[in-house]
């Protein structure tokens, strides 16, 4: 009976070890439009950073050998290169000790972070064993368009700042798609830009402006007297009109 008791013991203890080793869900979603060339990142639902980004020059997909950057939904499944200095060039996903300036003319390795992707849909299966990341790059001047060999790179800064935000976990959604435009004003800086919800809301219309109907000014008439033959070889006086009427408006057949 005791033996049992213990048993029983163990087993709980054991299921609550292992459920208090489960890595809670991440608050963090990335959102990439090959299109627009654009990474979104939001937390807990609302945008907290954009950055520009390069996918593939081969199209997007996920056969083998094909080069191309998968769609669909994937998730963070390691981060690589945590304290590297910034430019660090990697190989077979180690740091090799050496450090490439941005835009070196000839070189295009991977440097600074990596991010592993691995793909949760049949669409993108082979993605980890492709080797797919989200890494720098020392291609910098190549941002904004496509011109990767798979991979979603990044400038080097920016892959930084987003390496220290997420946590393994954190699901990636790589969309063949444009934004709304309202996610994709700015200029693509690091610096955050004006939060959205993810839910997209109908504009809101500005409050029509009041109108004041200002007053039409009267004209005053003008009187030319009847001539008479008295009259008759003199010039006929003329009645001012109002100053405060304004000039005597062209007819429309008259006006040019």
């Amino acid at each position: 009976m005791f033996r049992q008791f213990a048993c029983g013991l163990a087993a709980a203890a054991l299921a609550f070890g292992l459920a208090s080793c489960t890595t809670p869900p991440s608050p963090h979603l990335i959102r990439i439009s090959v299109p627009d060339q654009k990474m979104l990142v939001f937390n807990r639902g609302v945008e907290i950073a954009r950055y520009d980004v390069s996918t593939s020059k081969f199209g997007v997909g996920d056969r083998r050998g094909s080069y191309a950057t998968p769609l669909g939904e994937l998730v963070v499944k390691e981060k690589i290169g945590g304290g590297q200095p910034s430019g660090m060039k990697f190989k077979s996903r180690r740091p090799t000790g050496e450090i490439v300036r941005p835009n070196t003319p000839g070189r295009d390795p991977i440097v600074t972070r990596i991010l592993w992707l691995k793909g949760l849909e049949a669409q993108n299966r082979r993605a980890h064993d492709r080797g797919i990341y989200i890494h720098g790059t020392a291609e910098e001047w190549s941002i904004g368009t496509p011109a990767s060999y798979g991979c979603i790179r990044m400038r080097s800064r920016d892959v930084i700042q987003l390496y220290d935000k997420i946590g393994v976990g954190t699901r990636v959604e790589v969309v063949n798609s444009r934004f709304p435009a309202a996610l994709v004003q700015g200029n693509g800086e690091t610096a955050p830009a004006q939060q959205f919800n993810m839910t997209s809301k109908p504009p809101v219309s500005p409050s029509p402006t009041a109108v004041v109907p200002t007053a039409t000014p009267v004209q005053t008439a003008v009187v030319l007297p009847t001539p008479s033959k008295s009259s008759k070889g003199k010039k006929r006086p003329v009645t001012p009109a109002n100053p405060a009427a304004g000039p005597t408006p062209i007819p429309a057949s008259r006006a040019t």
